[in-house]
């Protein structure tokens, strides 16, 4: 297999600074954001982990299966958030994926394959030697097929999980709001800055609109007062790292009343999966395709997600809440890694399991050393190009 390391960095960094050209600063925010690890580089850029498994075939190989994968599957992307309910004390805060933005239907090796891949990257960035991190990659290639064929029962939250559910519970709409607005003469908004920016006036005259035909998408049940929705502000939402570039929206409303009880809200700009290169979108629509893997691969979806378009965009729509939180590999303890391993395999298996097209065959042997094999050289693969773009990115 003859790859370049150079030349998959340099591919990267001409695909960021595309998507990024638009806003002042965002390459370099992306840059910045990509170069902490090759576990960030791998998040940053699930475009090219597809075109490597395009080129390299025998990279996507293994066992048979479809449906709804995840598409960016990886081991920050799982992550307590609080469950649709009508009021916010029936709320539930659970643990689970929580990013669709690259769903499509393809093979559900795929979601494995990343998610694996991630593993071996992560491990190696804690310390972990070699022949521990292929320990935690067959620990979740084990768990997962065992949850597939339902011959286990759902594994138990490590200790990491559950204080992280248990910490994320315990925040308060104040702490919350004051961590990404101020208060000026009475009044909150966002503060503009590294996460937010004031919106051009094109975008602002379009987000009312945009607001209102997601607030209409709602199920009836679930939808707010129209007192509750009133905007207060508007900015651009500079987060993430592999969507650094499309445009986001937060909108903070009136809420309940008072200075702490404003909501926030996040737009999202959905375009087609980083898979496409495989195989055609789902769903045409990248919002409504986004929107509907969540509601099949997950048995408690977020709150209040839904669907409009911004200037021809199609957008995901959301409430955020104090409860969110993600999951950090470097607050994990190496003896847990295993175990955490085991616990991300069977949350895959069971959301997998909901989204199935095709039904996957009994995993053998076999198909799990083929996935673990392409798994190392993927990490391989992504050690050397994260090395090559930190070298490109900082001449």
């Amino acid at each position: 297999m003859n790859l370049d390391a150079l030349a998959l960095a340099r591919r990267q960094l001409d695909a960021d600074e595309a998507a990024t050209h638009a806003v002042a600063g965002l390459r370099d925010h992306k840059v910045a954001r990509m170069a902490v690890s090759p576990l960030a580089f791998l998040r940053g850029s699930a475009g090219l982990f597809y075109t490597l498994l395009k080129e390299h075939p025998a990279l996507a190989a293994g066992p048979d299966g479809t449906g709804l994968i995840v598409g960016d599957l990886h081991v920050e992307n799982f992550g307590a958030f609080r469950a649709d309910a009508v009021e916010d004390d029936d709320a539930e805060t659970v643990f689970d994926i929580n990013d669709f933005d690259d769903a499509n239907v393809a093979p559900l090796r795929w979601d494995v394959l990343r998610l694996a891949t991630s593993l071996l990257l992560g491990g190696r960035a804690l310390g972990a030697d070699g022949p521990s991190s292929l320990a935690t990659c067959d620990a979740l290639l084990s768990s997962y097929a065992r949850h597939l064929a339902h011959d286990a029962e759902p594994s138990p939250a490590p200790p990491t999980v559950q204080a992280l559910v248990a910490r994320s519970a315990t925040r308060t709409r104040a702490r919350f709001l004051d961590g990404r607005t101020e208060v000026l003469h009475g009044q909150r908004r966002f503060v503009r800055g590294d996460r937010y920016r004031d919106l051009d006036a094109r975008l602002a005259r379009a987000v009312p609109r945009c607001f209102a035909d997601y607030v209409g998408s709602l199920d009836a049940a679930l939808r707010p007062a129209e007192s509750h929705l009133e905007i207060v502000d508007a900015a651009f939402r500079i987060a993430g790292t592999g969507s650094l570039g499309r445009t986001r929206v937060a909108v903070l409303v009136r809420g309940k009343g008072g200075r702490d009880g404003h909501w926030i809200f996040d737009l999202k700009e959905q375009g087609d999966p980083s898979s496409a290169v495989l195989v055609p979108p789902s769903v045409a629509n990248g919002a409504q395709r986004v929107l509907e893997a969540m509601r099949w691969c997950l048995a408690r979806p977020p709150r209040m997600a839904g669907t409009s378009t911004l200037l021809g965009a199609t957008m995901l729509g959301r409430r955020l809440a104090p409860q969110e939180d993600k999951l950090e590999l470097a607050s994990v303890p190496r003896a847990e890694l295993a175990d955490l391993a085991a616990y991300l395999g069977s949350l895959t298996a069971r959301a997998h399991l909901r989204g199935t097209v095709h039904a996957p065959p009994r995993w053998k042997p076999a198909d799990v050393a083929m996935l673990r094999a392409n798994a190392v050289v993927l990490a391989g693969i992504h050690e050397a190009a994260y090395l090559a773009y930190c070298h490109l990115a900082t001449r």
